[in-house]
């Protein structure tokens, strides 16, 4: 997002994404009286001086909406500068709450699929929004190298059966026109599904292969001056400049190593709360890589991950 002048005043505020088990979250129309009235934005409000972001979230909550969070979680942090004030909008995923959404200012409410958007206008600020929220909370890399291709793709065909919906393509080590058929054999396995595949490479080989985006490895990241020319841009991040950068080139971001791995033994970790300071951070999901499993899929939401990243993880 962009932000205002240096000397501009930023307002806090923080928002609510009310998610059901479908998928769908909930949007509200902003009441008469107030700028942008008739938009569409996710709940939520400005947070009152010395009050912190949980407490501000629970009050907007149930003054707005009538509710309280049984379950909620840090998502990401956008600037935006609109033009009559520059807003800091702090998301929270809400996962439970206790009793029904009602309208307490006189709003419209509705549940809404991220991936076609029903309501009309939105406040431009959450386009990107739901376009994140389209991302699956487990992203699994490609592992052929070390399983052998065969494998690889049965374990791949059983993933995508299990729901797995978003994929990169890593195996560097394979030579590039044998990288660019493997490509292409896991996108065609992968588009029955409406899964999503992103090359870890250059954007002619992702384009090649079919797939829908490009990964970007830290070096490859910190390159890169401009957006690659592709619908899915994914980035591997491991500190705070990194994830500063990718924000302004990718959709999302993995970042590591959060626990050790059997790769890297010995190698310093971030460990949960420097990875839940890093992501609260962030104007990007971020996904958790390094030592995680399935089974760490809530509490890597718990520190304010979209989800968990898995090398070989995710063909078990």
């Amino acid at each position: 997002m962009t932000g205002g002048r240096d000397d501009e005043e930023i307002i806090e505020v923080v928002a609510a994404v009310l998610t059901r088990p479908n998928g769908e979250v909930l949007l509200a129309s902003r009441p008469a009286g107030k700028v942008y009235a008739g938009y569409w934005e996710f709940p939520g409000g400005k947070v009152e001086t010395d009050e912190s972001l949980e407490h501000a979230l629970a009050r907007e909550l149930k003054e707005e909406l009538g509710i309280a969070a049984v379950r909620a979680t840090r998502w990401i942090t956008k600037v935006f500068a609109y033009p009559h004030a520059t807003v800091r909008l702090n998301f929270f995923r809400v996962w439970d709450w206790q009793g029904e959404p009602h309208p307490h200012e006189g709003q419209a409410f509705a549940w809404d699929n991220p991936a076609g958007h029903s309501v009309e206008p939105l406040l431009p600020a959450n386009f990107p929004i739901l376009k994140a929220l389209r991302l699956p909370p487990v992203y699994g890399i490609s592992h052929a190298g070390a399983l052998g291709r065969e494998v690889f793709l049965q374990r791949l065909d059983a993933a995508l059966q299990n729901g797995l919906r978003l994929i990169q393509v890593r195996d560097k080590e394979l030579p590039e026109a044998e990288r660019l058929d493997f490509a292409r054999e896991v996108v065609k396995r992968a588009k029955p599904h409406g899964a999503r595949v992103l090359v870890n490479g250059p954007v002619e080989l992702a384009s090649a292969a079919g797939a829908d985006g490009v990964h970007l490895d830290s070096g490859a990241l910190m390159k890169c001056t401009a957006r690659p020319a592709c619908e899915w841009v994914g980035a591997s991040c491991h500190s705070a400049e990194e994830l500063a950068h990718a924000a302004n080139i990718a959709d999302f971001a993995m970042l590591s190593p959060v626990l050790p791995t059997a790769s890297h033994p010995g190698e310093p970790t971030l460990g949960w709360e420097r990875f839940a300071q890093l992501a609260a951070q962030s104007a990007i999901p971020v996904y958790a890589l390094g030592g995680v499993s399935r089974a760490d899929l809530d509490t890597a939401r718990g520190h304010g991950a979209h989800g968990i990243a898995m090398l070989r993880g995710a063909w078990t």
